[in-house]
């Protein structure tokens, strides 16, 4: 699955990794340069934060989901016992 960004968010990277490379590499990179970098980081290491981000997901709900008899239990036959 391709991540694709919405074009406000993309826009704001690029701006910050122009301006990452502007402060700690002491070089201006340009528009195409940075989205070259993002596209690159995107594809080779997005899968791997987006499988990440969706196996904690994953667990979570599992997690919940365990405790789901414990959370919606209710008494039965509780008539005569009150």
């Amino acid at each position: 699955m391709a991540i694709k960004l919405q074009k406000e968010n993309e826009e704001r990277l690029l701006g910050s990794l122009q301006r990452f490379f502007s402060a700690q590499m002491d070089e201006d990179i340009g528009t195409l340069k940075a989205k070259l970098l993002l596209d690159f980081c995107l594809r080779e290491i997005g899968p791997s934060i987006y499988n990440q981000a969706i196996a904690d997901a994953q667990s979570q709900l599992q997690d919940r989901v365990a405790e789901l008899d414990i959370a919606c239990h209710e008494e039965e036959f509780s008539y005569w016992k009150k």
